[in-house]
């Protein structure tokens, strides 16, 4: 049927044929009706029914058919009209793809002169074979145009059909959709939206090998060909946004460009810059502003070189069930058979793209991540989930999202279950994860591989953390990662991870099945190059090291409590051969604040330079208590103390000069004040002690109270080596002292005054000299 716009004026189209003189190539109206059919009928009570004409009447149609409408049932009728009938711009309601109604329903329009390729859904060939339908639309296509209302027949074409048609902004499935092909777009301005309908991939094409952008959408950028190197005359100080080129003539403001610095020496992928920038400012012949401030300094002498881009733009795809295609299990570094990796399948991947978002996604075997990402900036994750991926030994594989050379990213509402990694970052900065939750987390679902990522914030999430932790060919550095409200089976940062920030974190032990306790969970191991932490527990351990050398911030930890297994370290001690990043000495200074250690049985605080505890409490293991191996070269304990526990002095240190970090020896110092307190008793049966032969160590006792917990009890116990004592108002309960051998005299003093002594066994302490005083100022009870 024919809707004529111009009611009440004279058919256009009949008056042009009548003046011209050429037949009436249009049909009858008995002819249009066989045509049409059944189907063919007006739509009850639609606006067309007052406007109805036919060709053969005079108000049915003008020259061009611009104001013509016709209905057909579906796109067989549609192809079969005959040519006769058809006039440019002719508008056509087809009802449905395959019946009225089927959902496949859209307006096309005639277009005389088109020669575009049919594609069964957009685009439809009439059978005489002159001209094209063409949809009419406003941007929002339909998978159902192309008569896929399911898995079958595959949906790759309509996919391909819809996206490179850049007309179309907005795809949508309304149904359950199968895909074979790896498809790969370069364009902006789409959202593709599968309406939480499920994707498969049964029967996909063998990807490419270790391609994990082998996805079903891969949105990609592409590169320009022009290409520009610079080496620095000058610095790119940290925070700087401003950068040398060698001829700013080709960069021109609001351009993009790949920034990438050439690697140190010391690994393939130590890259300190290496992201998709944007051109803000020129300022002159050689200094342009990006839209990024560096987080590392760019020594003088290193070469950038930059590759202008023309990004994706704002392509997003949400709203996805995916399962991908069973792959045999490996679980090992070696491929089963050749086309091992290439048979696993994964929804989307993005390359040299911006503002593209992914959201509401939840999948399942997949091989390679959810979602894919490398050199993206400004986009979000959101609201996706992974369960069970097919595949998760295999480097790379099972993450819910990978995230190589990313700038401005935000992750929240994720979730994993049995997966590598929730959120991995790889060379990444000034991103953030909120309100993500991983389960069955041993193999970390927070991941960053050391590539000089900087600048990322972690809140309110719940899952395994390690850091910086792929190895020296990235760089094992980090720096200013912040983490808050968060539950963890382990917190792994000790590599070069600099002013590190964990605020009520908390890590729990955990199980990988019934009974069987996950490896080291429960624990936090952390780099002291600007740590801060604060509220933060630690069921069973907390081990400092020191990597780097390079923090802005004090290193402070408060209001924190940790348990301690027995033959672990709170700090690590030296170690013959220990230059492994992450293993090394912790030679800086460690203030410690309101917290306290428990269940302390037998273990180690090593190579700490000052370690400053206030208001700090160590306390054995019920029942037997513990003993802490010091060989930290100067320790302050201001209030807090020990409760059957007992700091056991080692003076091992490294020798000066000993690349291995050998062990050696160094002298000590205690200083104990502030009201601190000792009491009860351990297995060394003293609280503070001291066996070495070769230590040297000072001892400084002010306002303290030592309580012996039995008579056998030491409050210090000095034998072996040098030292210097002094015990000013400090008061000492039961208990003993043992100093006969403590090497006091000449140079070396024991001085106590001002104490009040109540029922302590005195007679280990030496004969009184010159530089011996411990009778006269005292109150003996």
């Amino acid at each position: 049927m024919f809707l004529d716009g111009n009611k009440g004026k004279p058919n256009a189209a009949n008056v042009n044929n009548e003046g011209n003189g050429k037949a009436n190539e249009a049909v009858s109206r008995r002819k249009v009706l066989k045509t049409l059919g059944l189907g063919g009928a007006m739509l009850a009570g639609s606006a067309f029914g007052s406007q109805l004409a036919f060709a053969d009447s005079p108000q049915s149609s003008n020259g061009n058919g611009g104001n013509q409408v016709l209905q057909v049932a579906n796109v067989a009728e549609l192809t079969a009209l005959p040519a006769g009938q058809l006039k440019d711009g002719l508008l056509i309601h087809v009802a449905g793809f395959a019946a009225s109604g089927d959902g496949g329903g859209k307006l096309v329009r005639y277009v005389a002169d088109s020669q575009k390729a049919g594609n069964g859904g957009t685009v439809h060939q009439p059978a005489s074979g002159k001209g094209r339908f063409e949809v009419v639309h406003n941007g929002v296509a339909d998978f159902r145009w192309f008569g896929v209302f399911g898995t079958t027949p595959n949906a790759d074409a309509a996919l391909n059909a819809m996206v490179n048609d850049l007309s179309i902004h907005r795809v949508e499935a309304h149904s359950d959709l199968n895909f074979v092909k790896r498809n790969v777009f370069h364009r902006s301005d789409i959202e593709v939206d599968f309406m939480g309908h499920m994707v498969t991939t049964i029967g996909a094409e063998l990807n490419t090998i270790d391609n994990p952008f082998g996805a079903v959408m891969f949105f990609q950028g592409t590169l320009t060909g022009v290409t520009q190197k610079v080496t620095l005359s000058e610095d790119v100080i940290e925070y700087s946004d401003i950068f040398e080129v060698a001829d700013s003539s080709i960069f021109s403001v609001g351009s993009w460009w790949h920034a990438q610095i050439k690697n140190n020496p010391a690994g393939g992928q130590q890259k300190e810059l290496d992201y998709l920038v944007k051109v803000t400012e020129i300022f002159d012949k050689t200094h342009i502003r990006l839209n990024y401030k560096s987080g590392w300094l760019l020594a003088k002498g290193r070469e950038i070189t930059y590759k202008q881009v023309n990004p994706a733009f704002r392509c997003n795809v949400r709203n996805m069930r995916f399962t991908g295609i069973p792959v045999s299990v490996n679980g090992t570094s070696l491929r089963p058979y050749p086309t091992w990796d290439q048979e696993g399948t994964n929804p989307v991947a993005y390359e040299f793209a911006v503002e593209c978002d992914a959201s509401g996604i939840q999948a399942t075997a997949v091989f390679w991540p959810v979602v894919m990402r490398r050199y993206c900036t400004h986009y979000v994750t959101e609201r996706c989930q992974l369960m069970n991926p097919e595949e998760r030994d295999w480097g790379g594989t099972g993450y819910l999202t990978q995230q190589i050379n990313v700038l401005y990213g935000h992750v929240r509402d994720c979730n994993t279950s049995n997966a590598r990694h929730l959120n991995d970052f790889t060379c990444a900065a000034y991103c953030m994860v909120e309100n993500c939750h991983g389960d069955g987390d041993e193999y970390g679902p927070y991941v960053t591989h050391g590539q000089y990522e900087h600048d990322i914030t972690y809140i309110g999430n719940s899952g395994l953390l390690s850091f910086a932790n792929s190895g020296t060919t990235w760089g094992d550095s980090a720096k200013r990662i912040t983490v808050k409200k968060h539950i963890a089976s382990r917190i792994v940062a000790m590599k070069r991870i600099t002013d590190l920030t964990l605020e009520d974190c908390h890590a729990v032990v955990t199980y990988t099945k019934p009974g069987t306790k996950m490896a080291n969970s429960g624990s936090i191991w952390v780099n002291m190059d600007g740590l801060v932490m604060r509220n933060c527990t630690a069921q069973e351990m907390v081990t400092i090291s020191k990597g780097s050398s390079r923090g802005k911030k004090v290193n402070i930890i408060d209001t924190c409590s940790f348990g301690m297994l027995k033959g672990y370290e709170i700090a690590r001690p030296i170690r013959t051969g220990t230059t492994q990043v992450g293993y090394t000495p912790s030679n800086g200074e460690l203030t410690i604040i309101n917290s306290e250690f428990f269940n302390v049985e037998d273990v180690n605080l090593g190579s700490i330079n000052k370690l400053t505890l206030i208001n700090t409490w160590f306390k054995g293991l019920p029942g037997t208590g513990g003993t802490v191996k010091v060989g930290t070269r100067e320790v302050t304990m201001q209030g807090g103390g020990l409760v059957d526990c007992c700091f056991l002095f080692t003076g091992a240190w490294d020798k000066v000069g000993d690349v291995n970090n050998a062990k050696g020896k160094i002298d000590q110092w205690i200083t104990v004040d502030g009201g601190a307190s000792f009491s009860g008793t351990n297995p060394d049966k003293a609280f503070l002690k001291s066996v070495a032969t070769d230590n040297v160590i000072t001892w400084t006792f002010g306002n303290v109270t030592s309580t012996a917990g039995t008579s056998d009890t030491a409050h210090f116990h000095i034998e072996g080596g040098t030292h210097k004592l002094k015990a000013i108002r400090s008061n000492f309960k039961g208990g003993k002292y043992v100093t006969s051998n403590g090497g006091f005299g000449n140079s070396n003093y024991l001085f106590m005054t001002s104490c009040i002594e109540e029922g302590v066994d005195r007679s280990s302490l030496p004969a009184e000299t010159a530089t011996i005083k411990h009778s006269e100022g005292n109150l003996t009870i």
